[in-house]
């Protein structure tokens, strides 16, 4: 039945909010009864209020799990072998735990940074994913994603940057940003 078929949705583009919207579908399904899993590829140094609320509902319900140091060094300076190893780390595990269907919606956030800065291989990732039970859902969240990964993809949303308040000096907003 085409209902039942998991989708894979893609969150991507230079705007705000591609996290936030993944975190919005999984609040939804956490209320349709599924079980929610959300693996952060780059985060993990820093405390985010998503945390607490993923803790609220439970974590037979929604679990949230940063496995990466924070920001990442990219461009100028060679990459971490540390980032690559915990960014392998968390690839193998949400692999994992897609292919076990303990849970029926897995957000891979960040993944498409970690891809488009060379860390894991695109064409390993779309095999995976093309190749996951029917119906576990999969959100891909991060800037530029890759184009076989968009080709793949169910669903494909791009936020686009039209007014930040940063560009007007305000910083990031507790229960907003953060």
């Amino acid at each position: 039945m085409p209902e039942e078929k998991g989708l894979l949705i893609v969150y991507t583009g230079p705007g705000k909010g591609k996290t936030t919207c993944a975190l919005g579908t999984a609040f939804r399904a956490v209320g349709q009864g599924l079980r929610v899993l959300m693996v952060q590829f780059i985060k993990g140094s820093w405390h985010y209020g998503e945390l607490d609320a993923a803790k609220m509902l439970g974590d037979d319900k929604m679990e949230i799990r940063p496995m990466g140091r924070g920001f990442v060094k990219v461009g100028g300076a060679e990459t971490d072998p540390e980032d690559l190893r915990l960014c392998q780390e968390a690839w193998e595990f949400g692999r994992a735990q897609i292919d076990g269907r303990k849970y029926d919606l897995v957000v891979l956030d960040e993944i498409n940074y970690v891809i488009s800065y060379g860390m894991l291989d695109p064409e390993k990732v779309v095999k995976a994913l093309a190749e996951r039970p029917e119906r576990v859902h999969v959100i891909c969240t991060g800037r530029n994603a890759h184009p076989k990964l968009v080709e793949l993809a169910d669903l494909v949303t791009e936020m686009r940057e039209v007014k930040h308040p940063y560009t007007k000096g305000i910083l990031a907003q507790r229960g907003i940003d953060y």
